[in-house]
Parts: structure tokens; sequence; C-alpha cells
């Protein structure tokens, strides 16, 4: 059976070049990037050279960037430390954060006593600009806000230029969560005065266990895994060379083609849009993910006029690898924290979100399949609310 892979928001298939380039670092620069001698040093500039390019991709200073195991470990190193080293007593962030966030800023809460103000998104998703321009006037507190780029589950844009000045008006910290749009946009640091962000590699088809934090000069920022002078003594240990060269190889290959890419991505999440609309009676979209000047065009939330928990299961076993959330709450028993912000209580009995990501990889004819799988699903139940209405 050939798979169909439409689970990119969750990680994405290793390029070719990525491997290529990540198996002759391994066979050939095998040094510790601390040692002095020349197999030390080449690992060294391989990675620092990888550092100027993240650095000219966000037009920051490479000192500015700290490589990591992943996105998780970026927000977990930047807020707990903003609350450890920078002074921060309150963080104001929402429901609909990846729990990377949500549970730091939760154990936070609990074991050192931060407030935490939520700022609930509307039926949409989306987060109010006036409200919490109103919540940073209302405390003197030190404060961190944490709202990430683009949801991972709904795709909708936060206005991140907008919410960073807003921040920086108040004297506020700004960390917005990144991991689903880095790559795929243009992101601008010397334009959006954002403190700190966070990336995955594998969101664009680089390796798993390789990132970064972006964590911007003098905000005081200080590393909670000590042992060494590793990454500015952000973070101590032996750097992933290998992995941080596949970043770099993966950041390069999708900034050269980030325009096509995007234009092919766009109009695949088009024809799944128009093709779910034409063959699923009383289907709908969450969010803001079918309007694309308001989404990540690598996301579409989708919303079954069903209830079928297996639903996930029954298009594995089609062949068909797609999720009904965020990968961190797959197999969960219980709805995601962003369907129950934005369903009410008869959508969330009646219906069944399922989340469809795409990559410069997806073609028109896996979309064919997985619509075609889903109508044979929904043909089921309308044979079964027939049965059941006639006895």
């Amino acid at each position: 059976m050939n798979k169909i892979y439409l689970d990119n928001a969750a990680t994405t298939p290793l390029s070719e070049e990525v491997i290529d380039a990540m198996v002759n670092v391994l066979k050939n620069n095998y040094g510790n990037p601390s040692s002095t001698h020349s197999l030390g040093q080449e690992a060294k500039i391989l990675i620092e050279n990888v550092r100027r390019q993240v650095a000219e991709y966000l037009k920051v200073t490479p000192a500015e960037i700290i490589f990591t195991s992943c996105g998780t470990e970026s927000n977990n190193m930047i807020i707990k430390s903003c609350v450890d080293h920078c002074g921060v007593e309150r963080i104001i962030t929402s429901p609909m954060e990846h729990k990377c966030v949500s549970e730091t800023v939760m154990d936070l809460k609990k074991r050192k006593g931060i407030e935490v103000v939520y700022l609930r998104p509307d039926s949409r998703g989306d987060i109010s600009i006036e409200e919490l321009a109103e919540v940073l006037k209302n405390s003197e507190k030190k404060t961190l806000v944490t709202l990430m780029h683009a949801n991972n589950e709904i795709g909708n844009l936060l206005d991140i230029k907008k919410v960073a000045e807003l921040c920086k008006e108040n004297n506020a910290l700004f960390h917005s969560d990144t991991v689903q749009s880095m790559a795929h946009m243009d992101l601008d640091f010397s334009d959006i005065p954002v403190d700190f962000a966070s990336c995955s590699a594998h969101k664009f088809h680089g390796p798993k266990g390789s990132g970064f934090a972006f964590i911007r000069k003098a905000t005081g920022l200080k590393g909670i895994i000590t042992g060494g002078p590793q990454e500015r003594s952000l973070r101590a240990g032996t750097e992933n060379v290998c992995g941080i060269v596949g970043l770099g190889k993966a950041l390069e290959l999708y900034l050269n083609n980030m325009d096509s890419y995007a234009n092919y991505i766009k109009e695949i999440k088009q024809y799944a849009i128009t093709q779910l609309s034409e063959k699923i009676k009383g289907v709908k979209f969450n969010g803001r993910s079918s309007e694309m000047d308001k989404s990540l065009y690598t996301v579409l939330s989708v919303l079954l006029p069903f209830k079928d928990p297996m639903i996930g299961l029954k298009l594995d076993m089609q062949g068909i690898a797609i999720s009904q959330g965020s990968a961190c709450s797959s197999g969960a028993s219980k709805p995601s924290m962003v369907m129950m912000m934005i369903l009410d209580e008869e959508e969330m009995m009646e219906t069944t979100p399922l989340r469809v990501s795409f990559s410069h990889l997806t073609t028109k004819a896996e979309i064919d399949a997985l619509v075609s799988g889903v109508a044979e699903i929904a043909h089921g139940f309308e044979i079964e609310k027939t049965n059941v209405e006639h006895r």
C-alpha cells in the first residue's frame, strides 16, 4: 500500500540533500566543536556557518541564535529563564498555545506563584489585541507575553509585529512560538521587535532533535542547562553538529524555494478546501484555516459533520496518515484545548475535527484519495442515521 502523508504540521520527511549533508558530517566532521585541534575547529566552523545563515534569514546578529534540540526545549528555556533571571512576575498567554508553553506556564504558576493571565480567543480562534493592550496597562509587575505566531491546529496567524510593538510600548517582554511559521514565512526580526522565538528543524524537512532559540541581546536571559560554555553559556553540552548542519541545509533549501513552495502549497490547500466542500455535505473549517490570507498555508482544520473518534485509524488503514489534532495530543481521550475553545458543546458532541497539513511534496491525487476516504466514512454514517430514523 502506498502511504499518503498529510501530517506535515507534526513533522516532515527529510530532504535527500539534508540526509547527504548530515551523513557527510557524521563521516568526516566527528571532532568535538569545543576542542582546539583542527578536527574540533572544523566542526565549530560548520556550526558557526549555520548560525550566520539563520541570523541572516531573521536579520539579527549570530550571537542571538542559540542552537537547541527542538522548539519545546527553546520555549522551556526562554519562559523559565525569564522568570528565574529576568524578574518576570506575570505571564500573559492564551489557552491556544502548544503544550510545551501552556504546561511550562502552569508549572511556574504552581512552583513559583507567577501570576498568569489568559487572553480568551473568540469563536474563530483569534486573540483580541485590544484586550492584550488593556491587560498590559493593568499591572506594574514585570510581564512576559507568550503567544504563538501560527497555531499548530487551526493555522490562525497572530499579528506578531503589532503584538511585539505593543509589548515594547508597555515594557513587557514578548516571546512567540514560531515553530510552525519558521522557514515558511518571511520573518524580519530587525523590523518585528520580538524578544524571543523558537524553531524546530523537522517542521521544514530538517532533522528531528535540532532547533534553535532566538534570544535578543540585552534581555538578561541565562541558560537553564549548565555545565559548559557552549552556545554562549546559554545551553551547555556538546553540540549536535550533524543536526545543526541538517537544519542549515533544510533552511537553505526552503529559503531558496520559499515563493515557489508557498504558491504550490496554497494551490493544494485551496484544492483541498474546494474538494471537501463539494464532496462532504455539511463540512466546515475551524478557525481561520480556510481563509488563505489569515492562516498558515500549510494547515487546514476540517470539521466533519459526524462523530467518529476512530477516523484517524480508519484513514490510516487506507494508507492515509493524518491527525485529529496536534501531534502532542493525538491519542488523547478528550478534545484538545484549542477545539474546546472554539467549538460549542453541541459541536463537540456531534462533529469530528481533522487536521490536514501539507508540504511541497503533497499532490492533488493525494487530496483526492483523502476526500474519497472521508466521503466513504461519511456515507457509512449517513446510512446508519437513515436506518435509525426508520426503526
